[in-house]
């Protein structure tokens, strides 16, 4: 089954105090009586002007969003043939925690053409023995070929590029070595390459140890995030597909030159390039893959720091795709989703003084009705996520921190805010990162009877 974990005294508390709060604001809503000055009409005008692009973007993928089901429907018609042949990569460093349990699931995947190719990114842990163990006890007559490749450390992207050379099938397919694969999520992913324009394909991934503390944060920010993604799919445009759940058409992959070694962030940077190439990236919602989640606050945000730091690499790289014109770009790529995601940087940046001056109009007017708006849309939205994801039993604890997800949000935006201060810190100073690694505790196979079956 997948970790459980154990809910702290100090997560109780402090789900206690966020209802607390929610409630006090609420009822502050139904017994105050608002007055606003028309200095103040003009700040809460002025505070929407400056929200205005993220407001459209929001509105457009929450449009979008629930119409990917029935649009995927008639486009998900295969072309490579009902099972073309898969590679799945599985790079790894320092994973001797979960590095089995990665391997047997995806042994375990309900499809029949595909070979794995794990590659150990010069580990100093035992993570070779453990896989040469398991590679010495490997039936040989087991259908699906399995490939080891040990390397001196050189980065995730030399790993997969090593490994691609080897590949044989026509969708490479990459997992990160502390995720679980669904049985599914092979055969779910493949039936998007409906088209021979689709490049790549980003799977579903769902936080496997998100029951308590922060790994409830980040439950609810990957099952927002992804929800989004269904928007970003209709219009051919996914251009954060993660390295856990990725799929990719291999002669593109050979066609744009493989990873690239010199971005932290190589699964963002090759997705974002193969949209400029004039190729289509989608989503596939019932392509599941669980992945372990850092489970202390200095390994988030060091999580976070490399994600942020890398797609300010790949921003810059591929600065030409900001607005533009030509006719075989992406529009909702370069006009909406890339600037919309420099814009709130910015705004990231302004994010405290900005709080600052809302709550203090807030409690200056008693307009405690504004706020309790936002706090009943969000957690209406949150609630609407939940149930419209491909898995909703997993995700169904979200529906109790639905009330205080507004004030999660803040948390999670506390973290972005370190590693945006971070990361503009170290492009100033033109220094590099390193990829990292964090304590984990593994993540343990879903038996059969206890994995959902993914919902379209």
């Amino acid at each position: 089954m997948l970790q459980k974990g154990r809910i702290s005294s100090r997560s109780i508390i402090n789900t206690v105090i966020a209802y607390s709060i929610t409630g006090f604001i609420l009822c502050l809503a139904y017994t105050q009586t608002s007055h606003e000055t028309e200095f103040l009409a003009n700040y809460r005008l002025v505070l929407t002007l400056v929200l205005i692009p993220i407001i459209i973007k929001f509105l457009i993928q929450l449009i979008a969003a629930p119409l990917s089901g029935v649009i995927d429907f008639f486009r998900d018609k295969p072309v490579l043939g009902q099972e073309p042949s898969v590679s799945v990569l599985i790079p790894a460093w320092n994973e001797e925690v979960g590095i089995l349990n990665t391997l047997r699931s995806t042994l375990a995947a309900d499809y029949n053409n595909y070979e794995v190719i794990v590659i150990n990114d010069g580990s100093t842990d035992k993570t070779d023995q453990f896989l040469s163990e398991f590679i010495a006890q490997y039936n040989p007559n087991n259908p699906i070929k399995l490939r080891y490749f040990a390397l001196e450390n050189g980065g995730k992207a030399k790993a997969l590029n090593h490994a691609l050379q080897y590949a044989n099938g026509e969708i490479v397919l990459t997992i990160d070595a502390d995720s679980l694969m669904h049985p599914k999520a092979i055969r779910n992913m493949v039936k998007k390459f409906s088209s021979d324009k689709v490049a790549a394909v980003a799977g579903n991934v769902a936080i496997g140890n998100g029951h308590a503390g922060l790994g409830i944060i980040q439950q609810l920010e990957y099952l927002c995030g992804f929800f989004m993604k269904r928007a970003d799919s209709v219009f051919n445009a996914v251009y954060i597909i993660g390295g856990a759940a990725a799929a990719y058409r291999r002669s593109v992959l050979i066609e744009a030159g493989g990873f690239d070694h010199n971005v932290i962030t190589e699964d963002i940077e090759i997705s974002t390039r193969i949209l400029g190439m004039g190729y289509h990236c989608r989503y596939a919602p019932d392509a599941i893959i669980y992945t372990e989640g850092p489970s202390d606050l200095k390994s988030l945000c060091n999580q976070r720091l490399r994600w942020k730091y890398g797609r300010f690499q790949t921003f810059i790289k591929h600065r030409e795709l900001f607005f533009n014109s030509s006719k075989t770009n992406n529009y909702y790529l370069s006009w909406l989703l890339l600037p919309t995601a420099l814009y709130a940087e910015f705004l990231l940046l302004l994010e405290l003084p900005l709080l600052t001056l809302f709550f203090t109009y807030i409690v200056y007017t008693g307009d405690y009705i504004t706020l309790s708006l936002c706090i009943l849309l969000i957690s209406a939205l949150v609630s609407f996520q939940t149930s419209y994801d491909s898995q909703p039993r997993f995700h169904m604890r979200m529906l109790y921190y639905a009330p205080i997800a507004w004030l999660i949000w803040y948390v999670v935006d506390a973290v972005e805010f370190q590693a945006l201060l971070r990361s503009l810190k170290r492009l100033k100073r033109k220094e590099g990162l390193q990829w990292q690694s964090w304590n984990r505790t593994g993540l343990a196979n879903p038996s059969p009877t206890e994995s959902e079956k993914p919902m379209l």
